[in-house]
């Protein structure tokens, strides 16, 4: 178990790290160091601008120009035989250098070998989408969109994929509370009953980690069951039996396949062995 550390102001700041910690850097190695990959560089540079290239945990990492990405990535396929695009995302360095890092993973079937291109932009500026080069492309730039607001030019159906149309911000962007904000907390009691109903149902509680022992009407409280918006802030009820299966444990064409949890045959370890 993780060493217990107190959380009144978790809300206040992101759980177990800086939101804004730098990791320390992988090891970067030559592209001379692999035959296959220097290849690939020569043939590259020969069409495009390569703006930096290494190798960092067996993948190519290549940087290239923003304005090159469709051409570079149908390079990719076409000529240098990286024929799976894997994922497609971006990075938010909005807070130190005003924009993000978009990157493509690449995978050869052929050569067993992967590439990640990458290029960085200007918070505002648009990508060109790739979807028409590999449509497995689609639904991640259309996260990409949803995620951290970078749009895209030329995508066939450029809206949001996981929050609704009209939702304030971009969740995976580092200035997004880890919580929500005000619109986020009322966005579902103000869309389904108004915003008149404020009063009478409270605001969404968006900390998943979130437990008040004396709320009864969120969340099961096992071993300490009351009804429905019982007011036991006053003092606990008395402990009840815990039970996790059904009577009589779980069979199966006659047979018990589990035996029924019985508590008071259970041990709680003090620590792990």
């Amino acid at each position: 178990m993780r060493e217990y550390s107190p959380k009144n102001d978790a809300q206040k700041k992101s759980y177990y790290n800086d939101r804004f910690f730098v990791s320390p850097q992988i090891p970067k190695d030559d592209v001379s160091s692999d035959e296959t990959f220097s290849a690939d560089i020569d043939k590259l540079k020969a069409s495009f601008e390569v703006k930096e290239a290494y190798i960092q945990k067996g993948h190519l990492v290549v940087y290239i120009n923003a304005k090159d990405n469709k051409q570079v990535i149908k390079f990719a396929k076409e000529v240098l035989e990286y024929d799976f695009l894997m994922e497609l995302s971006a990075l938010d360095y909005l807070a130190s250098c005003g924009g993000f890092e978009v990157f493509y993973e690449m995978l050869s079937t052929s050569k067993h070998k992967r590439m990640r291109i990458k290029f960085f932009i200007k918070e505002g500026e648009a990508v060109e989408s790739v979807e028409s080069i590999f449509r497995s492309a689609d639904w991640s730039e259309r996260e990409m969109f949803d995620m951290f607001g970078i749009k895209l030019n030329n995508h066939p159906y450029p809206k949001r994929i996981l929050m609704p149309d009209d939702w304030n911000d971009y969740p995976l962007r580092k200035s997004y509370p880890l919580i929500g904000d005000e619109a986020a907390q009322w966005y579902e009691v103000d869309k389904i009953f108004g915003k008149e109903a404020r009063d009478i149902i409270g605001p969404e509680i968006r900390d998943a980690a979130a437990v008040d022992r004396y709320d009864t009407t969120r969340f099961a409280r096992l071993g300490h069951e009351v009804p429905f918006g019982t007011d036991i802030s006053s003092g606990e009820p008395e402990h009840t039996p815990l039970a996790y299966q059904e009577e009589g444990g779980v069979r199966l064409f006659g047979a018990r396949l589990v035996t029924k949890f019985d508590e008071n045959e259970s041990k709680v370890l003090e620590k792990r062995k």
